[in-house]
């Protein structure tokens, strides 16, 4: 088997961020198997490529991965392990023809990514496959560049981790880290709202949503959101930083104004443009 399947970070969501490289080994593989968290919705990261490398000549296919918890160490749900099969096989079939694969994945396949179960379900079935991994700009760097924060700097530590964790772990994590980045935070607001304010660090936590797309927004008082966050929302929790920046939205290309944002999420912070720094 001389083709390759190369697992490949397509960055945030702004199709400037996807990189050179990932441009070239996208450009250069005949066929495409692209994740989608939906069964009625294509795939976000084969949107995002899409922006930037012609497909219409390629074979692509789009599965359905469900948005279900995995737990380290133990068996998935069923359904979940039959969309990794399901996708193994259409990878393992073209690459025995002797096409090269590339699988797009959201931010960076290293962190919380697909990518890597497909990776191993495959070298489970077929050890001697040829898998390459491609990096991608991850999610919470966006969302640094957008509030213009840094995650770390000096002696600082990071976590970064879903906010799916019980109470008593996320607790543990925010008292012992400098900067906390939470994922998957949209079903969970309510309860993050009161476990930060418990610990007085809502003044240094800003919510990012749709990070580097266009309808990409901040939101640096968090307790006031009224409903659920998209799915792609993270916070960034600094200690040491400058508390709550007045930035509320960065990009001026969504159709939504920042009244009628500030509006629906009931945000009482002032809304302000700020420069990026360098």
């Amino acid at each position: 088997m001389n083709a390759t399947l190369y697992i490949v970070g397509t960055g945030p969501g702004d199709p400037q961020l996807l990189t050179l490289k990932a441009a070239h080994v996208i450009r250069n593989s005949p066929v495409i198997v692209a994740p989608r968290g939906s069964r009625n919705c294509p795939s976000t990261a084969l949107s995002i490529i899409e922006q930037i490398v012609q497909t219409g000549d390629k074979t692509v296919i789009q599965v359905h991965f469900p948005m279900k918890k995995i737990k380290t160490g133990r068996e998935p749900d069923p359904e979940v392990r039959a969309a990794w099969n399901f996708a193994a096989k259409q990878v393992l079939h073209h690459l025995e023809r002797g096409l090269d694969v590339c699988f797009p994945t959201l931010g960076d396949p290293a962190i919380y990514s697909t990518g890597y179960y497909l990776y191993d379900t495959i070298c489970a079935i077929k050890p001697e496959v040829s898998v390459r991994f491609v990096p991608g700009i991850p999610a919470m760097s966006s969302c640094s560049a957008v509030i213009g924060e840094p995650i770390c700097l000096g002696d600082e530590m990071v976590a970064v981790v879903p906010a799916t964790f019980s109470d008593e772990r996320l607790r543990d994590i925010l008292l012992h880290f400098d900067t906390i980045v939470l994922m998957k935070v949209h079903r969970v607001l309510d309860r993050l709202v009161e476990l930060l304010g418990s610990i007085d660090l809502l003044d240094r936590s800003v919510l990012v949503e749709r990070a580097g797309t266009d309808e990409e927004m901040a939101y640096t008082s968090i307790e006031s959101i009224k409903r659920p966050p998209h799915y792609y929302s993270t916070i960034i929790v600094r200690k040491n930083g400058n508390g709550r920046r007045p930035m509320v939205h960065k990009r001026s290309t969504g159709s939504r104004s920042n009244h009628s944002a500030e509006s629906a999420f009931g945000l009482t912070t002032a809304v302000a443009r700020r420069s990026s720094r360098i």
